[in-house]
């Protein structure tokens, strides 16, 4: 990490500054602990040990989400939000294949309510929160228009056939694809990811960069050196946070058995655990007068949530002959609908106020209220 200091007339000089300025210790300890604890069985040990658990879990996110910045600092937007999205969403796919293996009952919607789940959460808690957040510190908050243009019209299209469009197929009963359409989906899926990371990175790089002069850009990056570690860190933080979901996920689904509600509550617990150190990182941006880097985040995720986790359970399926469900039910498709028409109107304009946010937020405790009381 670099600051510049002007010793002498009209002239900049870099001092390079200790990488442990940009790498807290802390930062650095929380995903070593995290990984400690699941070789230990750590939260196996009784309530101490599931509380124990826990706050590791909270630390690692909160490491990720450092190591996630400095990373972005470095290579800048949009490819630093992009790093994120990509590692977070391998992570869940890799929990939730996991889980699909290791909870046969389960395995047929489990896929289908935490991608459901996560699309929710991004759609309306984080771009809520967000454009509340920022709001209420800014009053009105900018963001490139032409951008969340194009993620939110290759979202919608992505989620009508991911999860939408199963319920009316008749190759197959209930909300199931053949196997021949569940390969098609999976490769439309990718192309449309795939053609959307081209254009955000390359073709049209400039319509996800703030719109206005972002006083952080000016922040010396740091070092080649930080910025390794960073990325190592992130990585093992990441590991971390998807083996200790997955070492809490039984005591959760116990948790939420024996209180009575739904198993699609697990969905949502193991989406809000896996999307944890996006929402942070985009909370934090917001509230930096930054919202183009937290809509790049939070589009960005929804988009690799589908077009990455949907091909991937589908081959996992596929290969191993699991039952998989991925059309949901009449109140989840209008929950859905309406999040999509809401966040078009919403990110419509190229500005946001409180407004926006609240309203994205009521929806989000609506989808809580309505999947604790269906």
């Amino acid at each position: 990490m670099t600051i510049e200091v002007a010793d002498r007339p009209n002239e900049h000089v870099v001092e390079t500054m200790p990488d442990r300025l940009a790498l807290p210790i802390w930062t650095l300890i929380a995903p070593g602990l995290g990984l400690l604890a699941v070789l230990v069985g750590l939260a196996k040990m009784g309530t101490l040990g599931t509380a124990a658990a826990v706050i590791v879990l909270i630390g690692s996110v909160l490491a990720a989400v450092h190591h996630a910045e400095v990373i972005a600092h470095k290579v800048g937007e949009p490819f630093g939000t992009l790093v994120l999205a990509i590692a977070v969403t391998v992570i869940e796919v890799s929990l939730i294949v996991s889980l699909m293996l290791s909870n046969a009952s389960d395995a047929t919607t489990l896929a289908r309510d935490t991608v459901f789940a996560a699309i929710m959460i991004i759609l309306n808690f984080i771009i809520g929160i967000c454009l509340l957040a920022g709001a209420v510190r800014h009053h009105e908050q900018r963001f490139t228009l032409k951008g969340m243009t194009a993620a939110l019209g290759v979202l919608a299209a992505m989620a009508a056939l991911s999860l939408i469009l199963p319920n009316y197929t008749s190759s197959t009963q209930g909300p199931t694809y053949a196997s021949s359409q569940l390969i098609f989906v999976a490769v439309v899926s990718l192309i449309l990811y795939g053609t959307f990371v081209l254009v955000q990175t390359v073709r049209h790089r400039d319509y996800f960069l703030p719109s206005t002069d972002d006083k952080d850009d000016h922040a010396a990056p740091p070092s080649g050196r930080a910025t390794g570690i960073a990325f190592a860190a992130l990585l093992v933080a990441l590991v971390s946070v998807v083996l200790l979901a997955k070492t809490l996920s039984p005591t959760i689904e116990a948790a939420v058995l024996g209180a009575g509600l739904p198993l699609t509550v697990v969905g949502v617990v193991i989406a809000a655990l896996v999307l944890a150190p996006e929402s942070l990182a985009a909370y934090k941006s917001a509230r930096r007068n930054r919202l183009q880097t937290s809509l790049n985040l939070a589009l960005g995720s929804a988009l690799a949530t589908i077009g990455l986790t949907i091909p991937s359970v589908a081959i996992v399926s596929l290969v191993l002959d699991l039952p998989l469900a991925l059309g949901i039910d009449a109140k989840s498709m209008t929950l859905l609908a309406l999040s999509l028409f809401v966040a078009t109107l919403s990110l419509g304009t190229g500005r946001t106020t409180v407004l926006q946010g609240v309203v994205h937020l009521v929806i989000f405790a609506a989808y809580l209220f309505t999947t604790v009381v269906p």
